[in-house]
């Protein structure tokens, strides 16, 4: 078999696994926002009754956590990554599923650290939208406006599969090295969560920047008194 037809077969391989992966993350590996906000207000200290106090707080207090959520990611990906690894590319399937829900899970968490819960069609469509980003597919917003979401959630999930498996296959190749495969899938899962958490990261935080700019807005208008014309005062005679 040729170099360029082994490279397709394996490319369409990891395609498939990261479709799988990914829909799994998305119908069964969810994190729970009740719980992660009970860890924000505990182990973060952020003084928070709920998600939408998080728009009271500067965006620096936010930017430490989202970076500790992805730090914590990486290390997690990084551990899965080397014990997968000792088995070369033969476990480069398995290990793809698994990383899909490491990163996902670390999106949905920042994406709760920046106030976007996902609890309607709109913001399962938004939390999709920066997975989209972090894997360098641009999502139209007519897309999302046209499509009901169990519609819209997997053409997205294809579409960051079929970008994301063309940059796997590439940096995973040398983890057909025997000898070096687990230091090599440790590193790279490591890249991977946080090159994805990163870009992640940054929608979530301009997507912020936006919602509190427009509250604010709105609170000014609301505060400011409206000046009635003066009344009509006829001509004498």
């Amino acid at each position: 078999m040729a170099a360029g037809e082994s490279k397709s077969w394996l490319r369409v391989r990891v395609e498939k696994s990261l479709v799988k992966g990914m829909t799994r993350a998305y119908s069964k590996v969810q994190v729970d926002p009740e719980k992660f906000l009970l860890q924000l207000r505990t182990a973060y200290r952020l003084p928070i009754s709920g998600y939408h106090g998080v728009y009271s707080l500067e965006v620096g207090e936010l930017d430490n956590v989202a970076e500790d959520v992805i730090r914590g990611g990486m290390k997690f990906a990084a551990a899965e990554g080397a014990g997968f690894g000792m088995g070369g590319l033969i476990t480069i399937l398995p290990d793809l599923g698994f990383l899909s829900a490491i990163t996902m899970r670390t999106i949905q968490k920042l994406s709760l650290v920046y106030g976007f819960q996902f609890n309607t069609d709109n913001e399962i469509a938004e939390l999709w939208i920066a997975a989209a980003s972090a894997a360098g597919v641009d999502i139209s917003r007519d897309l999302v406006e046209k499509e009901f979401v169990n519609k819209f959630v997997p053409r997205v999930i294809q579409r960051i599969a079929a970008r994301a498996s063309a940059e796997v296959v590439e940096k995973w190749a040398g983890r057909m090295i025997p000898l070096v495969s687990s230091a090599i899938g440790a590193g790279l899962n490591y890249w991977f969560v946080r090159a994805w958490g990163e870009r992640a990261r940054t929608h979530f935080r301009e997507r912020y920047l936006q919602v509190r700019q427009q509250s604010q807005e709105r609170a000014i208008i609301a505060q400011t008194p409206m000046t009635l014309p003066p009344a009509y005062i006829p001509p004498a005679g």
